[in-house]
């Protein structure tokens, strides 16, 4: 591998590319990397589609712990909540799992080999926490519908149908809220991010990119995306294309920011764990 330095820029701000991010010890490796997300301790977490399924990072980059997962058919997307739970989703298993972040189960939403056409769940894509602790679920691969769901994991409504209009979807595959509360929307193979309230009102999108993959707020306002193209876009609140940067895989699947500005990137084809750390 080339041991080059290599540097890329989104918007005014640049970055150092470290690829692979942390060295692993013997007998573990990415490989079947497909998501990363940060905890509020900075703790880094990894969901392989291998075993084990989940791998956790000190900041610095040393292995804390490893979780096997055994009951975990085909994890797609692991994302912490703002207390530092993670929902992570196995789109084989049909289920959304609630976890601690020390890995303990907590609730399960789905069942296992019971996948259900236009309900939950039929090879859901991704979770994500509401602002007000709801759950909201990207129905992404069997169905094309998003989900919403109490807090303690009641079902409160399902919106979209397969298509290309408004608040239709053909595989919304990775979901975030931004930071004026909006829910973002991977429409993958619409080539578009749509924009959504709570109650599942459409409020806009964001088109111009192929395939999109996994999408991330900025603390700023905006928002990261990663699509096929491979590229990194980076928007501003009001969907203005502010930055971009190409990936160093086949995709960038997975997408979290750090509290320092770090941006990680789990790529496929090569898998590896990508960091995007900023030059202050």
């Amino acid at each position: 591998m080339d041991r080059r330095e290599q540097f890329v820029a989104l918007g005014q701000r640049h970055y150092r590319v470290e690829r692979p991010w942390t060295r692993l010890p013997d007998g573990l490796s990415f490989a079947g990397i497909s998501d990363v997300t940060v905890l509020s301790t900075g703790r880094v977490v990894v969901l392989c589609r291998s075993n084990p399924a989940v791998l956790v990072f000190e900041p610095d980059g040393a292995l804390a712990d490893t979780w096997p997962m055994p009951d975990v058919v085909a994890g797609h997307y692991i994302r912490a909540t703002a207390g530092d739970r993670l929902l992570l989703t196995d789109f084989d298993g049909h289920r959304v799992f609630v976890l601690t972040a020390k890995g303990a189960c907590e609730r399960v939403l789905g069942e296992r080999d019971r996948p259900r056409f236009g309900k939950p769940f039929s090879h859901p894509a991704d979770a994500v926490e509401s602002p007000d602790g709801e759950i909201f679920v990207a129905d992404g691969y069997g169905n094309s519908c998003i989900h919403k769901f109490s807090a303690e994991g009641r079902h409160l409504a399902t919106w979209g149908s397969p298509g290309t209009g408004n608040l239709e979807f053909s595989t919304p595959h990775a979901i975030a809220f931004d930071s004026a509360g909006r829910l973002l929307v991977c429409d993958r193979e619409n080539n578009r991010v749509q924009i959504l309230d709570t109650a599942g009102t459409w409020l806009g999108e964001i088109a111009g990119l192929y395939k999109p993959m996994a999408v991330e707020p900025t603390r700023e306002g905006g928002v990261l995306v990663t699509d096929h193209t491979p590229r990194l876009s980076q928007y501003s609140a009001e969907g203005k294309l502010v930055g971009r940067c190409r990936t160093f895989g086949t995709v960038g699947h997975g997408l979290a920011l750090a509290s320092d500005g770090s941006i990680f990137v789990a790529e496929m084809g090569p898998d590896m764990l990508t960091r995007l750390a900023p030059i202050l």
